[in-house]
């Protein structure tokens, strides 16, 4: 299944549960095997490169429930670790001293990054496709490292940002998406 419910071409999804001894693991587990074909570029490991099929393991103690929706559901909450990948970028995978008090600060700082950032991908980057999705490196790279210079003139402040900056452009666009935000009533 794909997330809207509908077929997912080049893919399988079976529950392997009984073919398994699950002793010593909680009661009602369950295993589900997913194969599809890899992505062109894909490295694939000595045992899927034997018949070129992509093979994941999921387990679950959600005992109702059709075997494609189970295996949908668990790849739709991928977005959850991506969050937690990219937050480990923006700086809480490293902690600088060992001062708890220190790290909390740390730790609150840079769970405001991954929240600012989640903000700017998903509200102001959303017409930038390359951007919208892109790692918390690549946004600093293009974004946030911009040479650019707020100047205040005639009562307002203007951002000028250089021409030849290959992002710019896309910069200027997520500066003006607050403006399209409607005021609350």
């Amino acid at each position: 299944m794909d997330a809207g419910g509908g077929h997912r071409d080049r893919g399988d999804v079976v529950d392997v549960t009984g073919m398994l001894t699950l002793t010593g693991w909680p009661p009602g587990m369950r295993v589900i095997v997913r194969r599809e074909r890899p992505h062109p570029g894909a490295t694939l490991n000595v045992f899927e490169d034997r018949d070129g099929y992509h093979y994941q393991a999921i387990c679950t103690n959600t005992s109702r429930g059709q075997v494609a929706f189970l295996e949908a559901r668990h790849r739709a909450h991928a977005w959850v670790e991506d969050r937690i990948r990219t937050g480990k970028d923006t700086g809480y995978g490293r902690f600088p001293s060992r001062s708890m008090h220190i790290n909390a600060v740390w730790l609150e700082l840079a769970l405001t990054a991954a929240d600012l950032l989640a903000f700017t991908q998903t509200l102001l980057l959303s017409t930038e496709p390359d951007l919208a999705k892109a790692e918390p490196k690549t946004l600093r790279y293009r974004l946030l490292h911009t040479a650019a210079r707020i100047t205040r003139g005639q009562r307002k402040s203007h951002l000028r940002l250089p021409q030849h900056w290959p992002w710019a452009l896309a910069l200027a666009r997520a500066f003006a998406r607050p403006r399209l935000i409607p005021l609350p009533a």
